[in-house]
């Protein structure tokens, strides 16, 4: 991709998978618009680790940490909805990946008042947080 950048491997694990941590003046160019070029890197090199070790592998990229700080955002965005919809409203999310609606899910798993369900077709494909009978 033409792009100057460092990359490393965290010595701490990531929910099970081994973190590459990219970082550099070009790194953002791999993030890309709403890290969608970041997960098309991150598919790509899955791929080619997959087959190179002919099991499943689990890599993460992380581009100056750019993944972590979207989780970040995503437990806030699932706990303001949890608050929502203890308060006896439904609330509909924005279409996530499947990625990021596992990480709402997993998020809210926890909590007593309130569950989550994913509604949607495709790319609309979003999570609405209830709250619970």
């Amino acid at each position: 991709m033409n792009v100057d950048v460092d990359a490393y491997v965290l010595d701490e694990l990531r929910d099970g998978s081994v973190v590459f941590e990219i970082e550099g003046e070009d790194a953002g160019l791999l993030i890309g618009r709403r890290g969608e070029t970041l997960r098309d890197v991150q598919f790509i090199v899955r791929m080619l680790v997959n087959r190179r070790v002919e099991q499943r592998a689990n890599v993460i990229i992380d581009v100056e940490r750019y993944q972590q700080r979207r989780t970040q955002k995503l437990h806030a965005i699932a706990e303001n909805a949890a608050r929502t919809a203890s308060r006896g409203r439904p609330k509909s999310l924005d279409p996530m990946t499947p990625e990021e609606r596992r990480i709402v899910h997993m998020a809210l798993s926890d909590n007593p008042d309130v569950v989550t369900q994913s509604e949607g077709q495709g790319p609309e494909r979003h999570v609405v947080v209830k709250p619970r009978s």
